[in-house]
């Protein structure tokens, strides 16, 4: 089957400061797969992300995004383009509750909807049903779950806007083991649960084997430029890659 590209990135250069943090980076992604990003802290992955989302601006090269060009836009409106941004850290609002917590993520929907109250309940028990436990919550605040909880919460967050490419960045940092089986597990189920294909994803991870083990493709990132891309079963084989981020 034919895929469209959803996202592709040409020759970015993004600074913090005097410091050039990426030095070239060009990737593109296809509708329906999951792309990982891995390579060891400080070499680019979480500004690659932060890059597309419009919280970084590159000062060289272009970001395309389903064929528009998104390389200057605020993030605001990358958002209601269709690119969600789940953080490293969560970064949940504890002081509100996990249902408010998913409200905020559907704002960009809420606001366009002149009847909007069929379409919000319809999102919320899709959201529940994929992490039934903050069906349980619904009213506990965001600061009071679990860390596992906690990234639950950020990730269904994230797709209450219906997006179309979904960004996860160290998911499994700091869970339990069980806790990261449930999050990869749910991540297979939403890039290929939901209609037209599924959501596309980008995953940032720390843990090499099971993001390349999961996604389509990868790209190892060095001091701010790809080393190596490929298939992530290849680069699971790869002797290079098994060295510097498995530890084989």
């Amino acid at each position: 089957m034919e895929r469209n590209t959803v996202l592709e990135l040409n020759d970015i250069h993004t600074f913090y400061g005097a410091i050039e943090a990426l030095k070239g980076i060009t990737l593109k992604i296809e509708q329906g797969e999951i792309v990982c990003l891995i390579g060891s802290n400080g070499a680019g992955k979480s500004t690659t992300l932060m890059t597309i989302s419009g919280i970084l601006k590159p000062k060289a090269g272009t970001i395309s995004f389903m064929g528009n060009d998104i390389s200057n836009m605020p993030p605001h409106k990358i958002v209601e383009m269709g690119i969600s941004h789940v953080p490293e850290g969560r970064r949940i609002f504890p002081k509100l509750t996990v249902k408010e917590n998913l409200e905020m993520g559907a704002y960009t929907i809420s606001s366009k909807l002149k009847v909007k109250s069929e379409k919000l309940k319809r999102q919320y028990e899709k959201m529940f049903e994929m992490f039934p436990v903050l069906k349980e919550r619904e009213r506990q605040l965001g600061g009071t779950l679990s860390g596992g909880e906690q990234q639950m919460l950020a990730i269904v967050r994230a797709l209450m806007s219906e997006p179309k490419l979904l960004f996860l960045d160290e998911p499994s940092l700091g869970l339990a083991p069980i806790i990261v089986s449930r999050i990869f597990k749910a991540i297979k189920e939403i890039n290929q649960s939901a209609s037209g294909g599924g959501v596309t994803v980008l995953l940032v991870e720390q843990n090499a084997h099971a993001a390349l083990n999961l996604s389509n493709r990868g790209y190892v990132l060095e001091n701010g430029r790809i080393k190596m891309h490929g298939e992530g079963r290849k680069l699971l084989n790869s002797e290079e890659v098994k060295k510097a981020y498995l530890g084989e």
